[in-house]
């Protein structure tokens, strides 16, 4: 992974950063990640690394189209890296907990839009909220 990013980013014009090495870093470990996540996870190996730098950083990365992000939560966006497979995100009302599914599981909903409305989509950035099945489990066995 490090020689992809490294050439991506000296193919449009970047230097190899170590902060931009840690924010990738940072980010193939979270999975999903605010940058306020990324910089506490940067912070533990450089304590100097400050919260705008994590977001100019980010904005980079995203500009040579190793990251993206989506909003996930009403507060900052998450990113996530783009060789992950494009997929849509569950969060569950009750725990918020994140969950990944491929693209693929909303395709009749993709074809529909296609279909009837000529609306051609792009999926990276959909969020879909609702209640994830521990939740509902949880909430039927207090019931009983």
């Amino acid at each position: 992974m490090v020689t992809d990013w490294a050439d991506r980013l000296r193919e449009h014009g970047y230097r190899i950063t170590p902060q931009r090495h840690l924010v990738l870093q940072a980010i193939d470990s979270l999975g999903h990640a605010t940058p306020e996540a990324i910089h506490d996870h940067v912070r533990v190996q450089a304590d100097g690394v400050n919260l705008s730098t994590i977001y100019r950083t980010l904005e980079v990365l995203e500009s040579v189209g190793l990251v993206t992000h989506t909003h996930i939560t009403h507060g900052s966006p998450t990113y996530h890296s783009l060789e992950e497979e494009i997929h849509v995100h569950l969060v569950c009302r009750h725990c918020s907990k994140v969950d990944a599914v491929p693209a693929d599981t909303v395709r009749p909903l993709l074809d529909a839009l296609v279909t009837e409305r000529g609306f051609d989509t792009d999926v990276s950035h959909l969020t879909i909220h609702g209640i994830c099945s521990s939740c509902r489990e949880s909430s039927t066995t207090s019931r009983g």
